[in-house]
C-alpha cells in the first residue's frame, strides 16, 4: 500500500510538471502589506522568507483550482473534490519548515496526492545542504543551531542530519567510485597512502594536461600492499583510463606502490620518489645537530639544473656519509634514480618543484583531516570510505591548478620523447639478446 501511494506522489509529481509547463498563466501572489512591514523591520532575511512560503502555498492553491476546480465555484462533475487542510512541511534553505497543505480526494473516497506538494517536500536538496555544510565545519550537533532560519523550523535534530548526511555522503562515494576517466588526459598521477583511524587508504590523485587535479580514485585496506594498490588501478583501467599513455607518476618510496605501476603501466611509467620523503627518512639515521646540514645538501642537490650536477653532489655526499654514518648512506643511494626523474626531464623549475614531491595529494589529505576531526566514533561498514571521499571531493573544488601549469606542454613533449627513447632502447637491447643467443 505505502509503494503504491508513493508511485501515486511520482507521478503526481510528473503530472504537475506538465501542467507547469503547459500553463502560461503566471502565479498570483498576495502578501499582506503589514506582513512585509513586520517582516521588514525583522530583517530582510526573515521577508523573503516568508514570502518564499507563501508563494509555496500559492502554488498549491493553484494545482488544487486545477484539478478541483475554483473554491468560490464548485463543480458537483468533478471527479476530485476539496478534503479540507493539514499540516505539513516543505524544504527550504535545507529545512523543514511547516506549511498548511491542501488535501484532495476522489469520488471513490481515495487521497489524491499533490505534485507541487511533492516537489516541495523533497528531502534531495535537504541532503545536499547538509552535506556541504559538514564539510565547511558543522557539527551534526550544532547544525540546528546554526543553520535555523525559521523561527518554526523543525526536523533538524542530530539524527535526522546524521541521516541526512549518510545517504548525501554515500551518494557522492558512489559518483567519485564510479565517474568515467575514459578521454581524461591524465599526465601526472600522485599515489599516496595514509594510515587514517587505524585502516590504511591509498589515494591517487590526477593532473590533468591543463594543469587541474582530479581525485581519480581511493582504496581502503589494512596495509598499504600491493593487492591494495593493484585493486586501485585496476578500478581505474576498467573506468576507462589509458595506461599505455606515458605519464608521470609520484610516490612516497613505497615498493607496493611501484610495483603496482609497473605491473599496469610498464615502460609508459615514469616514477618520481618524494624528494620530502627521502630527505626525510636519510636525515632519521643521523644525530639533530647533523641533519640541517644534512638536509640542506641534499636539497641543493635536488635543486641542480641539470640531472648529471645532482648526481654528482649526492654521490660525493654519500662518500662522506660512508664514513661518518653507513646506514644513512645506504639510505642515500636507494631509489636515488626515482628521485631525479624530474630533472631528467629537463622540466622548467616550477613544474619541476610542484612534482618533486607528493604535496600536491598531501594537500588534500590536510583537509581530510581537517573534516574528519569532527568524528568522535569510528564505527565499520563504508564509514570512513564514505567521510574521506567526501573530503577529497571537497578538496578537489578548491584545489587551485598547479604551480607551473602553462609548461604542462611540455612535460607532455619531453614524456613522450622519454617514452620513444627507452622503447628504442629495449628494442636494441632484445636484439642483442637475440643476436648473442
Amino acid at each position: 500500500m505505502k509503494k503504491r501511494y508513493q508511485i501515486s506522489r511520482r507521478r503526481a509529481a510528473e503530472k504537475f510538471r506538465k501542467f507547469a509547463l503547459s500553463n502560461p498563466v503566471p502565479i498570483q501572489l498576495t502578501f499582506p502589506l503589514p506582513d512585509v512591514v513586520e517582516l521588514a523591520q525583522t530583517s530582510l532575511g526573515d521577508l523573503l522568507r516568508g514570502v518564499g512560503r507563501a508563494f509555496i502555498e500559492s502554488v498549491m492553491e493553484a494545482e488544487v483550482e486545477e484539478l478541483a476546480g475554483k473554491r468560490s465555484q464548485p463543480d458537483p462533475e468533478r471527479n476530485i473534490y476539496r478534503w479540507g487542510i493539514e499540516d505539513g512541511y516543505c524544504i527550504i534553505d535545507g529545512q523543514r519548515v511547516p506549511i498548511k497543505r491542501p488535501r484532495l480526494r476522489s469520488r471513490t473516497k481515495r487521497e489524491i496526492p499533490l505534485g507541487s506538494y511533492e516537489m516541495f517536500q523533497r528531502s534531495s536538496l535537504l541532503g545536499e545542504t547538509v552535506w556541504q555544510k559538514i564539510m565547511l565545519g558543522l557539527t551534526m550537533r550544532s547544525y540546528k543551531e546554526v543553520v535555523q532560519q525559521f523561527a518554526d523550523a523543525y526536523g533538524l535534530e542530530k539524527s535526522t542530519t546524521c541521516q541526512h548526511f549518510i545517504e548525501a555522503s554515500r551518494k557522492k562515494l558512489k559518483e567519485l567510485m564510479e565517474r568515467s576517466l575514459a578521454g581524461l588526459a591524465i599526465t601526472v598521477m600522485a599515489i599516496d597512502g595514509t594510515i587514517f583511524k587505524g585502516q590504511s587508504l591509498v589515494v591517487a590523485v590526477g593532473v590533468d594536461a591543463s594543469g587541474r587535479k582530479l581525485v581519480l580514485g581511493l582504496r581502503q585496506g589494512a596495509t598499504e600492499n600491493t593487492t591494495v594498490v593493484g585493486a586501485l588501478l585496476g578500478d581505474l583501467m576498467e573506468r576507462g583510463l589509458d595506461f599505455s599513455k606515458p605519464r608521470l607518476y609520484i610516490v612516497d618510496g613505497g615498493k607496493a606502490i611501484r610495483a603496482a605501476i609497473r605491473n599496469h603501466a610498464g615502460d609508459a611509467a615514469f616514477v618520481q620518489r618524494c624528494q620530502v620523503h627521502k630527505i626525510r627518512n636519510v636525515t632519521e639515521h643521523v644525530t639533530d645537530a647533523d641533519r640541517h646540514a644534512l638536509k640542506y645538501r641534499m636539497r641543493v642537490a635536488y635543486g641542480a639544473a641539470e640531472a648529471a650536477d645532482a648526481r654528482n653532489l649526492l654521490y660525493k655526499l654519500h662518500d662522506e656519509l660512508l664514513q661518518a654514518n653507513p646506514s644513512a648512506a645506504a639510505s642515500l643511494m636507494e631509489g636515488m634514480e626515482e628521485c631525479l626523474t624530474v630533472s631528467e626531464l629537463r622540466l622548467p623549475v616550477k613544474v619541476r618543484e610542484t612534482f618533486s614531491s607528493t604535496n600536491c595529494i598531501e594537500s588534500g589529505f590536510s583537509i581530510v583531516d581537517h573534516i574528519c576531526h569532527q568524528v568522535k566514533r569510528w564505527q565499520g561498514s563504508d564509514h570512513r570510505l564514505r567521510w574521506v571521499g567526501s573530503a577529497l571531493l571537497f578538496a578537489e573544488t578548491r584545489w587551485n591548478r598547479i604551480h607551473g601549469y602553462r609548461h604542462m606542454p611540455m612535460l607532455i613533449n619531453a614524456l613522450d620523447a622519454a617514452y620513444r627513447l627507452r622503447c628504442a632502447h629495449n628494442q636494441a637491447e632484445l636484439k642483442a639478446q637475440v643476436s648473442a643467443a
